[in-house]
């Protein structure tokens, strides 16, 4: 079987407006079975998790699947897997606990290249407790945030580095591994943003040495939610503020209030969707994801080569995603036009390329972009080359009025 994007398509209601979607990097648009598993959640007993009545079973279950779905497309521990209403959200609900552990003059890295998610919740627990903040910068010609940049600031008293998986805002994948081997030995933990990451490649937070990553399923067909996965022996070190009857095992002792079984059960659904996107039906969960991502980037590279080729021969563009390892994401400003020109010009066309800096103002900043930043042009798995072409044509355009 080949990668068939038309019939990939066929399955997203929302695409049948006729829109050229480049704003994947911001989210998604869902499939069918993503709002039939919603729908069915919902229209289905529900009640506090249990073990007696019908509700109470269908809860239970219902956040045990997403757990092993979330732990499956991960490579994670089903137990280590906390729901959060955001990637932000759980990223600030780390950093309290974690920062009680911390004494003034420890130090936390953070990095140029990164969305604010995970810079700002760093920075200010650090402030709390009188840590030092250390900025790990990125190459504004190439985009490369090379493993050095990192290992050159750790010394003993480092306790926590904080980094991207991939850029939202110029695709950038660093050397997570190599990265993690440093921090590592210099005995400090690692927490990975992997919302961007996991919208294009098969993620393994083992393989990266991640202690803690968080993701976004919205970002890969799912629901409005984020999704933290660490290790449940270190997330078992961690006393978050809770309620006093609340539980207190991992991970439910992180899960404030009732979950939201509907969104739990569009999550295992969009991962499953993902699986069945493997050329192959056969095989566990994991390997099926490993196979439809292998597929999907396939797809999204070849795409996203043709949008560079017609893109970067228009004279009066500049283009700043260069690193050799990226996802299909591009940002692009314009000689003399404001990149919010070009996107209120290129949606009266029907296509949907978002403009800004998206959070990412440090690497916008570093850019030279100031917090203007410039148009996203984000490639996802439905994408297909109709919708490339009414981009680069836009554009041109754009630029000829």
């Amino acid at each position: 079987m080949t990668y068939d994007v038309s019939a990939l398509r066929a399955q997203f209601p929302a695409l049948k407006a006729g829109i050229a979607h480049f704003d994947g990097p911001g989210g998604t648009q869902t499939p069918t079975p993503v709002i039939e598993a919603i729908a069915g959640a919902l229209g289905s007993p529900l009640s506090i998790r249990g073990t007696v009545a019908p509700g109470e079973i269908n809860a239970e279950r219902t956040v045990g699947d997403f757990r092993h779905a979330m732990a499956d497309l991960l490579n994670a521990d089903p137990a280590g897997i906390v729901f959060g209403r955001s990637a932000t959200q759980l990223t600030y609900d780390l950093a309290r606990p974690l920062a009680d552990q911390w004494e003034a003059g420890d130090e936390v890295i953070v990095s140029r290249l990164d969305h604010d998610a995970n810079i700002r919740p760093w920075i200010q627990a650090a402030e709390r407790v009188g840590a030092v903040v250390r900025w790990a910068e990125f190459d504004p010609a190439t985009g490369e945030l090379p493993p050095e940049a990192v290992g050159a600031l750790l010394t003993p008293r480092t306790r926590l580095v904080a980094v991207t998986g991939a850029s939202n805002l110029i695709g950038t994948r660093p050397d997570l591994p190599a990265i993690a081997s440093l921090v590592h030995e210099a005995g400090a933990l690692l927490h990975v943003d992997a919302v961007h990451l996991a919208a294009h490649a098969f993620v393994d937070v083992r393989h990266l040495g991640a202690d803690f990553a968080v993701c976004s399923p919205y970002k890969f067909f799912g629901p409005h939610h984020g999704v933290l996965a660490a290790d449940p022996a270190l997330l078992a070190t961690l006393r978050p503020d809770k309620l006093a009857p609340a539980g207190d095992a991992v991970p439910e002792r992180f899960e404030l209030g009732t979950l939201p079984y509907e969104t739990l059960a569009g999550t295992t659904a969009a991962v499953d969707f993902l699986a069945d996107l493997a050329p192959s039906r056969e095989g566990s969960r994991r390997n099926r994801l490993r196979s439809a991502y292998a597929a999907i980037e396939t797809h999204e590279d070849a795409l996203r080569e043709t949008a560079e080729a017609g893109l970067y021969a228009l004279d009066g563009v500049t283009t700043y995603s260069h690193a050799a390892d990226r996802t299909p994401t591009l940002l692009l400003t314009f000689r003399d036009r404001p990149a919010q020109d070009a996107y209120h010009y290129l949606a009266t066309l029907g296509v949907h390329a978002p403009a800004g800096s998206f959070y990412a103002l440090e690497a916008s900043r570093h850019l030279g972009l100031a917090d203007t930043g410039g148009l996203r042009v984000g490639l996802s798995p439905y994408t297909d080359t109709e919708d490339v072409e009414r981009l680069v044509t836009g554009v041109a355009e754009f630029l000829k009025r």
